[in-house]
Protein backbone atom coordinates (compact mmCIF):
# COMPACT_ATOMS: atom_id res chain seq x y z
CA UNK A 1 0.00 0.00 0.00
CA UNK A 2 1.00 3.57 -1.06
CA UNK A 3 2.45 5.55 1.66
CA UNK A 4 0.95 8.57 0.11
CA UNK A 5 -1.72 9.00 -2.19
CA UNK A 6 -3.12 12.23 -4.54
CA UNK A 7 -6.15 11.43 -6.73
CA UNK A 8 -7.27 13.76 -9.34
CA UNK A 9 -5.96 16.22 -7.62
CA UNK A 10 -7.20 20.20 -9.28
CA UNK A 11 -6.96 23.64 -7.82
CA UNK A 12 -7.77 26.78 -9.23
CA UNK A 13 -7.52 30.94 -8.57
CA UNK A 14 -10.37 31.86 -10.65
CA UNK A 15 -9.87 31.19 -14.22
CA UNK A 16 -6.43 30.15 -13.58
CA UNK A 17 -6.12 26.51 -13.50
CA UNK A 18 -2.92 26.12 -11.10
CA UNK A 19 -2.87 22.27 -10.99
CA UNK A 20 -4.97 19.87 -13.40
CA UNK A 21 -6.41 16.60 -12.53
CA UNK A 22 -2.97 15.44 -10.61
CA UNK A 23 -2.45 11.90 -9.46
CA UNK A 24 0.69 10.63 -7.28
CA UNK A 25 1.94 8.00 -5.60
CA UNK A 26 4.11 7.84 -2.78
CA UNK A 27 5.99 4.38 -1.32
CA UNK A 28 7.13 3.52 2.07
CA UNK A 29 10.49 5.05 2.45
CA UNK A 30 10.26 6.64 -1.12
CA UNK A 31 12.09 9.68 -2.32
CA UNK A 32 9.91 11.85 -4.78
CA UNK A 33 11.32 15.06 -6.12
CA UNK A 34 8.78 16.98 -7.71
CA UNK A 35 10.80 19.59 -10.13
CA UNK A 36 9.16 21.98 -12.92
CA UNK A 37 10.11 25.60 -13.48
CA UNK A 38 8.49 28.87 -11.20
CA UNK A 39 5.03 29.01 -11.60
CA UNK A 40 4.41 25.55 -12.72
CA UNK A 41 2.23 24.58 -9.17
CA UNK A 42 4.81 22.93 -7.19
CA UNK A 43 4.44 24.55 -4.13
CA UNK A 44 0.73 24.81 -4.16
CA UNK A 45 0.25 21.19 -4.56
CA UNK A 46 2.86 20.71 -1.61
CA UNK A 47 0.79 23.26 0.73
CA UNK A 48 -2.69 21.04 -0.37
CA UNK A 49 -0.64 17.84 0.93
CA UNK A 50 -0.08 19.64 4.35
CA UNK A 51 -2.98 20.81 4.36
CA UNK A 52 -2.54 24.78 4.56
CA UNK A 53 -4.33 24.87 1.09
CA UNK A 54 -7.54 22.79 -0.05
CA UNK A 55 -8.31 21.19 -3.37
CA UNK A 56 -11.44 21.97 -5.52
CA UNK A 57 -11.59 18.39 -6.13
CA UNK A 58 -9.41 15.26 -5.63
CA UNK A 59 -8.67 13.27 -2.65
CA UNK A 60 -5.51 12.78 -0.27
CA UNK A 61 -4.50 9.61 1.30
CA UNK A 62 -1.66 9.54 4.12
CA UNK A 63 -0.77 5.88 5.47
CA UNK A 64 -4.73 4.00 4.31
CA UNK A 65 -6.42 7.18 6.33
CA UNK A 66 -8.20 9.73 4.09
CA UNK A 67 -7.24 13.71 4.68
CA UNK A 68 -9.91 15.58 3.44
CA UNK A 69 -11.35 16.71 6.98
CA UNK A 70 -8.07 16.02 8.66
CA UNK A 71 -6.95 19.86 9.69
CA UNK A 72 -3.35 20.64 9.11
CA UNK A 73 -1.90 19.89 12.57
CA UNK A 74 -3.41 16.12 13.02
CA UNK A 75 -1.72 15.09 9.88
CA UNK A 76 1.81 14.20 11.54
CA UNK A 77 3.32 15.74 8.53
CA UNK A 78 6.66 17.79 8.76
CA UNK A 79 7.28 20.59 6.09
CA UNK A 80 10.94 22.20 5.58
CA UNK A 81 10.22 25.64 4.19
CA UNK A 82 12.52 27.65 1.90
CA UNK A 83 13.06 30.27 4.36
CA UNK A 84 13.52 27.77 7.38
CA UNK A 85 11.02 29.85 8.88
CA UNK A 86 12.85 29.63 12.56
CA UNK A 87 11.50 32.01 15.58
CA UNK A 88 14.62 34.35 15.67
CA UNK A 89 13.96 35.32 19.81
CA UNK A 90 14.33 31.14 20.34
CA UNK A 91 17.70 29.15 20.27
CA UNK A 92 18.21 26.02 17.82
CA UNK A 93 17.66 23.77 21.18
CA UNK A 94 13.99 25.71 21.71
CA UNK A 95 13.15 26.01 17.59
CA UNK A 96 13.55 22.04 17.57
CA UNK A 97 11.64 21.65 20.44
CA UNK A 98 8.42 23.24 19.29
CA UNK A 99 6.73 20.71 17.68
CA UNK A 100 7.52 18.36 20.78
CA UNK A 101 6.07 20.92 23.29
CA UNK A 102 2.97 21.41 20.95
CA UNK A 103 1.69 18.16 21.07
CA UNK A 104 3.21 16.41 24.53
CA UNK A 105 2.32 19.94 26.88
CA UNK A 106 -0.82 20.47 27.69
CA UNK A 107 -1.93 24.14 26.74
CA UNK A 108 -2.00 24.96 30.42
CA UNK A 109 1.34 23.46 30.70
CA UNK A 110 2.72 25.71 28.22
CA UNK A 111 1.90 29.02 29.39
CA UNK A 112 5.19 30.10 31.10
CA UNK A 113 4.73 30.65 34.98
CA UNK A 114 1.75 28.27 35.17
CA UNK A 115 3.04 25.41 33.31
CA UNK A 116 6.23 25.12 35.22
CA UNK A 117 4.34 23.91 38.51
CA UNK A 118 2.12 21.34 36.79
CA UNK A 119 2.05 18.07 37.56
CA UNK A 120 3.95 15.86 35.24
CA UNK A 121 5.71 19.05 33.55
CA UNK A 122 9.20 18.19 34.80
CA UNK A 123 9.52 14.54 33.10
CA UNK A 124 7.68 15.74 29.73
CA UNK A 125 10.74 18.41 29.33
CA UNK A 126 12.81 15.90 30.07
CA UNK A 127 11.43 14.06 27.53
CA UNK A 128 11.73 16.42 24.79
CA UNK A 129 14.93 17.64 26.03
CA UNK A 130 16.77 13.86 25.18
CA UNK A 131 15.24 13.69 21.84
CA UNK A 132 16.27 17.12 20.77
CA UNK A 133 19.65 15.98 21.51
CA UNK A 134 19.51 12.80 20.02
CA UNK A 135 18.34 14.59 16.90
CA UNK A 136 20.85 17.47 16.71
CA UNK A 137 23.44 15.04 17.41
CA UNK A 138 22.34 12.79 14.74
CA UNK A 139 22.60 16.50 12.42
CA UNK A 140 26.01 17.28 14.07
CA UNK A 141 24.32 20.30 15.36
CA UNK A 142 24.03 19.65 19.11
CA UNK A 143 27.16 22.23 19.78
CA UNK A 144 24.83 24.96 17.98
CA UNK A 145 21.43 23.92 20.57
CA UNK A 146 22.23 27.27 22.84
CA UNK A 147 22.89 30.00 19.64
CA UNK A 148 20.12 32.17 18.06
CA UNK A 149 19.10 31.94 14.26
CA UNK A 150 20.68 35.16 13.90
CA UNK A 151 24.19 33.42 15.14
CA UNK A 152 24.20 30.46 12.70
CA UNK A 153 25.33 30.37 9.30
CA UNK A 154 22.86 29.51 5.81
CA UNK A 155 23.90 25.87 6.10
CA UNK A 156 23.72 25.89 9.89
CA UNK A 157 19.84 27.30 9.95
CA UNK A 158 18.93 24.66 7.15
CA UNK A 159 20.25 21.93 9.92
CA UNK A 160 18.26 23.10 12.42
CA UNK A 161 15.03 23.59 10.66
CA UNK A 162 15.60 19.93 9.46
CA UNK A 163 15.82 18.71 13.21
CA UNK A 164 12.75 20.60 13.75
CA UNK A 165 10.76 18.50 10.81
CA UNK A 166 12.55 15.00 12.24
CA UNK A 167 11.91 15.24 15.89
CA UNK A 168 8.97 14.42 15.23
CA UNK A 169 8.99 11.53 13.47
CA UNK A 170 6.65 12.21 10.81
CA UNK A 171 4.47 9.77 8.74
CA UNK A 172 5.63 12.04 5.88
CA UNK A 173 8.58 14.49 4.73
CA UNK A 174 7.88 17.48 2.38
CA UNK A 175 10.40 19.94 1.87
CA UNK A 176 9.99 23.05 -0.36
CA UNK A 177 13.22 24.36 -1.96
CA UNK A 178 14.94 23.91 1.09
CA UNK A 179 18.66 24.67 0.01
CA UNK A 180 17.55 27.72 -2.19
CA UNK A 181 18.93 29.98 -0.30
CA UNK A 182 22.84 28.37 0.27
CA UNK A 183 25.60 29.03 -1.81
CA UNK A 184 26.21 26.66 -4.07
CA UNK A 185 29.27 24.66 -2.72
CA UNK A 186 27.29 24.42 0.27
CA UNK A 187 23.93 23.10 -1.59
CA UNK A 188 26.16 20.76 -3.22
CA UNK A 189 26.94 19.13 0.42
CA UNK A 190 23.50 19.64 1.84
CA UNK A 191 21.98 17.15 -0.74
CA UNK A 192 24.29 14.67 0.57
CA UNK A 193 23.66 15.13 3.80
CA UNK A 194 19.20 15.41 3.14
CA UNK A 195 19.83 12.14 1.12
CA UNK A 196 21.21 10.55 3.90
CA UNK A 197 19.10 11.71 6.67
CA UNK A 198 15.93 10.52 4.29
CA UNK A 199 17.96 6.82 4.00
CA UNK A 200 18.17 6.60 7.52
CA UNK A 201 14.85 7.86 9.08
CA UNK A 202 12.86 5.90 6.28
CA UNK A 203 9.91 8.61 6.42
CA UNK A 204 8.64 9.28 2.71
CA UNK A 205 9.48 12.51 1.14
CA UNK A 206 7.69 14.61 -1.32
CA UNK A 207 10.83 17.56 -2.08
CA UNK A 208 9.91 20.66 -4.30
CA UNK A 209 12.84 22.02 -6.35
CA UNK A 210 13.05 24.11 -10.01
CA UNK A 211 17.11 22.88 -9.82
CA UNK A 212 16.93 19.97 -11.86
CA UNK A 213 20.28 18.99 -10.46
CA UNK A 214 18.71 18.33 -7.40
CA UNK A 215 16.01 16.09 -8.36
CA UNK A 216 18.11 13.76 -11.06
CA UNK A 217 20.68 13.31 -8.14
CA UNK A 218 19.08 13.13 -4.60
CA UNK A 219 15.32 10.97 -5.94
CA UNK A 220 14.26 7.80 -6.19
CA UNK A 221 11.64 9.06 -8.66
CA UNK A 222 11.10 12.46 -10.17
CA UNK A 223 7.85 13.81 -10.90
CA UNK A 224 7.69 16.66 -13.87
CA UNK A 225 4.88 19.36 -13.62
CA UNK A 226 4.68 21.88 -16.21
CA UNK A 227 1.81 23.77 -16.53
CA UNK A 228 -0.26 22.52 -13.36
CA UNK A 229 -0.08 18.86 -14.99
CA UNK A 230 1.84 16.05 -14.12
CA UNK A 231 3.71 14.84 -17.34
CA UNK A 232 5.98 11.83 -16.03
CA UNK A 233 6.82 10.27 -13.34
CA UNK A 234 9.97 7.95 -13.56
CA UNK A 235 13.44 7.02 -12.14
CA UNK A 236 16.15 9.99 -12.77
CA UNK A 237 17.71 7.87 -15.85
CA UNK A 238 14.31 7.27 -17.42
CA UNK A 239 13.56 10.82 -17.11
CA UNK A 240 16.29 11.98 -18.67
CA UNK A 241 17.14 9.25 -21.35
CA UNK A 242 12.96 8.26 -22.38
CA UNK A 243 11.33 11.48 -21.96
CA UNK A 244 7.54 10.85 -22.65
CA UNK A 245 6.73 14.50 -23.58
CA UNK A 246 8.95 17.27 -25.13
CA UNK A 247 8.31 19.73 -22.44
CA UNK A 248 10.02 16.95 -20.31
CA UNK A 249 13.08 16.92 -22.53
CA UNK A 250 13.48 20.26 -22.54
CA UNK A 251 13.19 21.27 -19.07
CA UNK A 252 15.42 18.13 -18.06
CA UNK A 253 19.06 18.49 -19.33
CA UNK A 254 22.06 20.86 -19.02
CA UNK A 255 23.07 21.59 -21.40
CA UNK A 256 19.82 22.29 -23.36
CA UNK A 257 19.00 19.27 -25.73
CA UNK A 258 18.54 20.20 -29.20
CA UNK A 259 15.31 20.35 -30.95
CA UNK A 260 15.13 20.61 -34.55
CA UNK A 261 12.44 19.90 -37.32
CA UNK A 262 11.66 16.72 -39.03
CA UNK A 263 8.99 15.72 -41.49
CA UNK A 264 7.53 12.63 -42.10
CA UNK A 265 8.03 10.36 -45.56
CA UNK A 266 7.17 7.40 -46.64
CA UNK A 267 6.53 5.87 -42.88
CA UNK A 268 10.12 7.43 -41.90
CA UNK A 269 11.06 10.25 -39.96
CA UNK A 270 13.71 12.62 -42.17
CA UNK A 271 16.42 14.62 -41.62
CA UNK A 272 18.74 15.56 -43.89
CA UNK A 273 20.31 12.42 -44.92
CA UNK A 274 19.52 10.67 -41.68
CA UNK A 275 16.36 8.10 -41.48
CA UNK A 276 14.62 6.67 -39.00
CA UNK A 277 11.33 4.31 -39.02
CA UNK A 278 8.13 5.81 -37.27
CA UNK A 279 6.97 2.64 -35.41
CA UNK A 280 3.33 4.25 -34.66
CA UNK A 281 1.01 5.60 -37.21
CA UNK A 282 -1.71 8.05 -36.35
CA UNK A 283 0.15 11.40 -36.41
CA UNK A 284 -2.04 14.12 -36.86
CA UNK A 285 0.17 16.03 -39.51
CA UNK A 286 3.69 15.74 -41.41
CA UNK A 287 6.03 17.84 -38.91
CA UNK A 288 8.00 16.47 -35.68
CA UNK A 289 10.44 17.52 -33.58
CA UNK A 290 13.55 15.55 -33.44
CA UNK A 291 15.72 15.91 -30.25
CA UNK A 292 19.42 15.16 -29.58
CA UNK A 293 21.31 15.38 -26.24
CA UNK A 294 24.29 17.71 -27.22
CA UNK A 295 26.70 14.35 -25.76
CA UNK A 296 25.44 12.64 -28.49
CA UNK A 297 26.78 15.47 -31.35
CA UNK A 298 29.55 14.42 -32.97
CA UNK A 299 32.23 16.07 -35.26
CA UNK A 300 31.44 13.74 -38.30
CA UNK A 301 34.15 11.72 -40.03
CA UNK A 302 35.23 11.55 -43.37
CA UNK A 303 32.75 9.62 -45.42
CA UNK A 304 29.94 9.89 -42.70
CA UNK A 305 26.92 11.32 -42.88
CA UNK A 306 26.74 14.93 -41.69
CA UNK A 307 25.24 17.98 -41.32
CA UNK A 308 27.37 21.35 -42.29
CA UNK A 309 27.30 24.09 -40.00
CA UNK A 310 29.53 26.67 -38.77
CA UNK A 311 30.70 27.80 -34.80
CA UNK A 312 28.79 30.33 -33.74
CA UNK A 313 30.99 30.29 -29.90
CA UNK A 314 32.64 27.93 -27.69
CA UNK A 315 32.19 27.26 -24.05
CA UNK A 316 34.91 25.98 -21.88
CA UNK A 317 33.94 24.24 -18.75
CA UNK A 318 36.90 22.15 -17.68
CA UNK A 319 36.19 18.56 -18.48
CA UNK A 320 34.38 19.63 -21.64
CA UNK A 321 33.81 22.05 -23.94
CA UNK A 322 30.38 22.84 -26.00
CA UNK A 323 29.88 23.70 -28.97
CA UNK A 324 27.42 26.24 -30.23
CA UNK A 325 26.92 25.25 -34.15
CA UNK A 326 24.11 26.89 -36.66
CA UNK A 327 23.39 24.36 -38.99
CA UNK A 328 23.61 25.28 -42.68
CA UNK A 329 20.66 24.05 -44.11
CA UNK A 330 18.09 25.26 -41.63
CA UNK A 331 19.27 28.22 -39.69
CA UNK A 332 19.08 26.35 -36.20
CA UNK A 333 21.72 26.07 -33.58
CA UNK A 334 23.03 22.89 -32.55
CA UNK A 335 25.12 21.94 -29.04
CA UNK A 336 27.56 20.13 -29.21
CA UNK A 337 29.33 18.74 -25.90
CA UNK A 338 32.54 17.80 -26.44
CA UNK A 339 36.19 16.23 -24.96
CA UNK A 340 38.92 19.33 -24.36
CA UNK A 341 40.88 16.81 -26.84
CA UNK A 342 38.72 17.11 -29.85
CA UNK A 343 37.84 20.97 -30.37
CA UNK A 344 41.67 21.73 -30.74
CA UNK A 345 41.91 24.20 -33.53
CA UNK A 346 38.17 25.13 -33.61
CA UNK A 347 37.40 28.38 -32.95
CA UNK A 348 34.73 30.71 -33.82
CA UNK A 349 32.97 31.38 -37.36
CA UNK A 350 34.67 28.51 -38.60
CA UNK A 351 33.02 25.55 -40.70
CA UNK A 352 32.61 21.82 -39.68
CA UNK A 353 30.27 18.94 -39.95
CA UNK A 354 28.45 17.40 -37.36
CA UNK A 355 26.62 14.09 -37.17
CA UNK A 356 24.80 12.24 -34.63
CA UNK A 357 23.68 8.61 -34.20
CA UNK A 358 19.99 7.66 -35.21
CA UNK A 359 19.18 5.65 -32.09
CA UNK A 360 19.95 8.26 -29.93
CA UNK A 361 16.96 10.56 -31.06
CA UNK A 362 13.87 11.20 -29.79
CA UNK A 363 11.21 12.18 -32.44
CA UNK A 364 8.17 13.73 -31.28
CA UNK A 365 4.94 14.47 -32.68
CA UNK A 366 3.47 17.90 -32.88
CA UNK A 367 1.18 17.53 -30.17
CA UNK A 368 4.38 17.13 -27.87
CA UNK A 369 4.03 13.35 -27.07
CA UNK A 370 6.89 10.77 -27.61
CA UNK A 371 6.84 8.69 -30.81
CA UNK A 372 8.81 5.60 -30.93
CA UNK A 373 11.22 5.03 -33.81
CA UNK A 374 13.93 2.86 -34.91
CA UNK A 375 17.11 3.52 -36.75
CA UNK A 376 17.51 2.70 -40.19
CA UNK A 377 21.20 2.18 -42.13
CA UNK A 378 21.57 4.14 -44.52
CA UNK A 379 21.31 1.32 -47.64
CA UNK A 380 18.33 0.77 -45.74
CA UNK A 381 16.15 4.06 -45.71
CA UNK A 382 17.28 4.30 -49.42
CA UNK A 383 15.82 0.80 -50.60
CA UNK A 384 12.50 1.85 -48.43
CA UNK A 385 12.86 5.42 -50.02
CA UNK A 386 12.48 3.62 -53.43
CA UNK A 387 10.52 0.50 -52.37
Amino acid sequence: MSALSLTAISKSYGDNAILKNISLDVQPGEFIALVGPSGCGKSTLLRILAGLDHADSGEIVIGGRKMSDVAAADRNIAMVFQSYALYPHLTAGQNIAVPLAMRRLSRVQRLPFLGPVMPGYRAIRSGISRDVQETAKALKIDHLLDRKPGQMSGGQRQRVALARAMVRHPSVFLMDEPLSNLDANLRVHARGEIVELHRRAGVPTVYVTHDQAEALSMADRVAVMIGGQLLQLAPPQVIYDDPAHIEVARFVGQPRINLLPARVENGTVAFGDIRMALAEPGLSGPDVTIGIRPEFVRLAADGQTSLPARIERMEFLGSEVILFCRLDAIGETVLAKLAPADTAGLSADMGVSLSFQPDKALVFAPDGRRLRTSALTADASREKAHG
